[in-house]
């Protein structure tokens, strides 16, 4: 599939009806979407054929992008019941085989490497100091490929820093720099829309070197 097609199926999703701020809900945009699923997958080859989980997936956008793009099995998973109903409803529009999993991504309780890649836009942490890097923790305990995550530019040494030091990464790489489009969504918002420069990351979990070079060896 082009990226354009992949865009263009996007663009076409149901989004939030009533966003929760408190859960920090932004949608995921087609251009940003496409191009990180996109890119995953022709850089990297860790999408098609591969166990894809969606962390925190809100409507369903890079669940959905990884199925398009020939994902083996994908699962979504969110706390909120009404985003889950309408990742469904977008799943089911384009007749795609996802498994949705209401659970705070925290409280799953898997063990091990359960999924081959991660893919996610956690939240930033405005509301909850550090909320990205929870998300970031897991997914780094249970993919056993890569993890792809959207973080803000501002944080980027932080993020390399905590991945590589705490979570035990063993590498972290800043694929590209986008802008991540904002628009007027709660009460507090002042302007119409704002643009947040946000960094896709592929980090490399320390199980997935260890697998290689047990190959190698």
């Amino acid at each position: 599939m082009k990226l354009k097609q992949l865009e263009g199926l996007l663009g076409g999703l149901q989004q939030f009806p009533q966003p929760k701020v408190e859960l920090e809900q932004y949608p995921t945009g087609p251009h940003i979407a496409s191009r990180m699923l996109f890119t995953a997958e022709n850089s990297f080859g860790d999408v098609s054929n591969k166990v894809v989980a969606d962390f925190g997936c809100g409507c369903g956008t890079l669940g959905v992008a990884a199925a398009l793009l020939s994902a083996e099995h994908v699962l979504s998973i969110d706390i909120d019941p009404e985003s889950l109903e309408v990742a469904s409803v977008n799943a089911e529009e384009l007749e795609l085989d996802i498994d949705f999993i209401r659970s705070n991504v925290l409280d799953l309780g898997w063990r091990g490497s359960i999924v081959d890649t991660v893919i996610m836009n956690p939240p930033f942490g405005t509301r909850k100091k550090g909320a990205d890097l929870d998300f970031l923790s897991v997914a780094l305990k249970v993919a056993s490929q890569a993890v792809y995550s959207l973080h803000k530019t501002s944080t980027r040494d932080h993020v390399k820093r905590t991945a590589l030091r705490d979570f035990n990464a063993s590498s972290a790489e800043v694929i590209c720099e986008l802008r991540f489009d904002v628009p007027k969504m709660y009460k507090f918002h002042k302007k119409k829309e704002v643009d947040i420069a946000v960094d896709l990351w592929r980090f490399v979990p320390a199980s997935h070197q260890r697998s290689t070079s047990c190959r190698q060896g």
